[in-house]
């Protein structure tokens, strides 16, 4: 009797030993999946005053110097005369800014085909802007080569 008891009291013991063991056991797998940060997503509404506090972003602020030494070049007059006959109305010569470049898409929609895409710090021109303003129809500078981007990830060059 005594050892039926003692029996009946250990596997009480042990059975409860395993089920503190597992709620501990999965309490800290869902504590450590929830203790890493996801990354921060970039949406196509960012300010710009935001952008430039990314530390990607302030690289291109030492990119101003090559526009002031390419800015007596443009002094001659064919090469003005060239890139302002080439931009349609309305348009205007933009740079990548996103450090991993870009897809060019078939229409103004994140599923839309992929085709083709843009180095970062590539020269671009920028031809339309979408009716809801949140994408840009481009051709990569020296080429016939036109898609959309999401507006936010390039920079107007003058």
């Amino acid at each position: 009797m005594v050892s039926g008891l003692l029996k009946f009291i250990l596997g009480f013991l042990l059975a409860i030993a395993v089920l503190v063991g597992s709620g501990v056991a999965v309490a800290l797998y869902f504590m450590n999946r929830t203790a890493i940060p996801p990354t921060k997503p970039t949406y196509a509404n960012d300010s710009p005053a935001l952008q430039t506090s990314n530390p990607q972003k302030t690289d291109l602020k030492s990119t101003p110097t090559p526009k002031a030494i390419i800015s007596p070049t443009p002094s001659a007059t064919p090469t003005p005369t060239e890139s302002s006959e080439a931009l349609p109305p309305g348009a205007y010569q933009g740079r990548v800014t996103w450090s991993e470049g870009l897809s060019l898409r078939a229409e103004p929609k994140q599923d839309a085909e992929r085709v083709g895409s843009v180095a970062f710090k590539q020269n671009i021109i920028v031809l339309e802007e979408n009716q809801d303003k949140k994408w840009l129809k481009i051709r990569i500078e020296g080429s016939k080569q036109e898609g959309w981007v999401k507006v936010g990830n390039i920079e107007r060059v003058n």
